[in-house]
């Protein structure tokens, strides 16, 4: 009985994850803003996912409320070489209808966003804004 409480247990959390990727994936759309947050690799960076992915975007999320239509974060996991370094420990994406929704939000938050940086990692992000196309 407990193994078919577990398996169902287990079913229904897939079911709700792939639900969320579909629904955040449909939000994003052709001619929307998507800035990208990279954290390049090298000797000495760190970086703590953990923080990032249950603190850091939680508060993303809710600093710019509404404007905020997707997020996604990326784990860097190995370079394009078998055996080469992953050039970015994380990327981290954020999507918004237009330029100025982010810019707005940066206006008001920057100073709380930049100062969270040092709880999850010592690398200076690079950050890209550019336009959905696809």
């Amino acid at each position: 009985m407990k193994t078919k409480i577990c398996l169902l247990i287990a079913a229904l959390a897939f079911v709700f994850a792939c639900q969320a990727n579909t629904a955040n994936a449909q939000a994003v759309k052709k001619g929307m803003i998507k800035v990208t947050i990279v954290y390049p690799n090298g000797e000495g960076k760190t970086f703590d996912m953990n923080y990032y992915t249950t603190k850091h975007f939680p508060m993303l999320r809710r600093l710019f409320g509404d404007a905020i239509k997707a997020t996604a974060i990326d784990k860097g996991v190995a370079g394009g070489a078998p055996g080469a370094p992953v050039p970015y420990l994380a990327i981290g994406y954020l999507y918004f209808d237009n330029v100025a929704a982010f810019q707005e939000g940066m206006k008001s938050h920057a100073a709380e966003i930049r100062a969270d940086v040092p709880n999850y990692t010592n690398i200076t992000p690079v950050i890209q804004i550019s336009e959905v196309v696809e």
